[in-house]
């Protein structure tokens, strides 16, 4: 496995560099599944043409002062991909792969999400080429006001809300609010707490927000298994990727009874048939960094991760995880795409041959968006919500998202649960775009 965190920008260049040719397009990947769908709903070319590219790229290149004295350039994208919806709404991504390509696919995902949803927001995605582990907090600081401040009026609590991705979290997005509250004039400084979701609940965060992904990938995975008459107590699950995400579906799925048999990060990969403790490698990663050499596991290849037996996998960390270098090796009765494009097309159609499920990335972690949605709400009206009003709303948004794929899969006779959940949120904006027009 690949340690996700390897770059070496020049200290006077811009991070970030185009995709080699090598590397297959994330973009073009997303394109192909838009296009399945829209091909469901026999979505018209010129709609077809306006939603398969963005409505606004932005890319900024900012000086940052670093601790011994020196100036970096930073490159950093912001692409709005619609707001037909809503205002835009997408995370911000810290990775030294981060590019153009990634965070258009990033963008359109997003659309996809609220649309399935019903959540009134667009779709959008930013990010910083550079690896954060490599910054002092002092530096990380600067880096994200500095990038802020760049992007200017191309963000606001009613236009474009930023939120955490990789590598950012709850800390990056209130030196963003703050930062934008120093940049903006008086009439919108109320609205400053709705510039970003993601906060500290100090800061005017939401409960469940920093679980929310994690908590929706598993209730779209209990949606699934009552479905098919699985039982989740008992189940083997295998996490590929122990962030934020990964971590939470891990220690939310052993509340439940499963059982976390094997987990991989960028350092390495773990297992243990008995069950690994979810909670207390969390904390592990925590204070270590990653699941290297935590003494509750077997420290394994990384290559044998894929085949460690399991009926549930998560890819829960970077896309274009599951492949066909690995893909005979899963066991796995069920995929589920904690992670953004974890999945590429010919390995989705070698589990699809097999039978194995896919429950897809638009449908699985809009948990995220979703709450980001209860984070704002709770933000315009200054109300604080309780974790189980959350956590239930939650459910309930998803669950009506899940019944909408089900259904629409009976309707059109199409196997693909990504396919269906994409023509359920093409469908939707089809209407909108039939009931608004196109201006002018």
């Amino acid at each position: 496995m690949n340690d996700p965190f390897t770059a070496n920008s020049p200290l006077n260049a811009p991070s970030g560099t185009p995709r080699d040719s090598g590397h297959a397009s994330l973009f073009a990947t997303a394109l192909s599944q838009f296009e399945r769908g829209a091909d469901l709903v026999d979505l018209p070319d010129d709609l077809r043409s306006i939603l398969s590219q963005p409505k606004n790229e932005i890319i900024v290149n900012f000086p940052v002062k670093m601790d011994d004295g020196r100036y970096r350039v930073f490159r950093g994208y912001r692409i709005q991909h619609s707001n037909l919806l809503g205002p835009y709404k997408g995370g911000v991504r810290f990775h030294p792969m981060v590019d153009l390509d990634e965070v258009k696919a990033l963008a359109s995902w997003m659309t996809w999400k609220s649309a399935l949803c019903e959540v009134p927001f667009g779709g959008a995605k930013g990010g910083i080429s550079f690896d954060p582990t490599a910054l002092t907090t002092g530096e990380l600081e600067r880096v994200v006001r500095r990038f802020t401040h760049a992007l200017g009026s191309n963000i606001g609590p009613d236009h474009d809300i930023p939120a955490p991705d990789l590598g950012s979290n709850a800390q990056s997005m209130v030196w963003m609010m703050d930062t934008y509250a120093n940049s903006t004039g008086a009439a919108e400084r109320q609205n400053v707490k709705r510039i970003v979701t993601g906060k500290t609940l100090e800061t005017g965060g939401s409960p469940g927000r920093e679980k929310a992904t994690g908590q929706g990938v598993v209730f779209c995975l209990q949606h699934w298994a009552d479905e098919v008459g699985f039982d989740l107590a008992g189940a083997t699950v295998s996490i590929q990727g122990f962030g934020n995400v990964g971590s939470a579906t891990g220690r939310i799925l052993q509340v439940h009874g499963a059982k976390v048999v094997a987990v991989a990060d960028h350092a390495g990969a773990i297992t243990d048939e008995d069950g690994i403790d979810a909670f207390e490698l969390t904390d592990w990663v925590r204070e270590h960094g990653s699941v290297a050499g935590f003494p509750g596991a077997m420290w394994i290849d990384p290559d044998d991760y894929w085949a460690v037996p399991a009926d549930v996998l998560v890819p829960a960390a970077l896309e274009n995880q599951v492949t066909m270098d690995n893909v005979a090796q899963i066991q796995a009765k069920v995929v589920v795409e904690a992670a953004n494009g974890p999945t590429t097309p010919d390995a989705e159609r070698a589990l699809a041959q097999r039978g194995t499920e896919i429950l897809p990335d638009i449908l699985v972690n809009a948990g995220g968006v979703v709450v980001s949605y209860f984070e704002w709400l709770q933000n315009r009206s200054a109300q604080r919500w309780d974790l189980d009003d959350v956590d239930h709303k939650l459910r309930d948004t998803l669950w009506r998202a899940c019944d909408a794929v089900v259904d629409i899969r009976e309707e059109l006779e199409v196997a693909s649960r990504r396919d269906a959940a994409y023509a359920v949120a093409l469908r939707r904006l089809r209407v909108v775009y039939e009931q608004r027009g196109i201006f002018p």
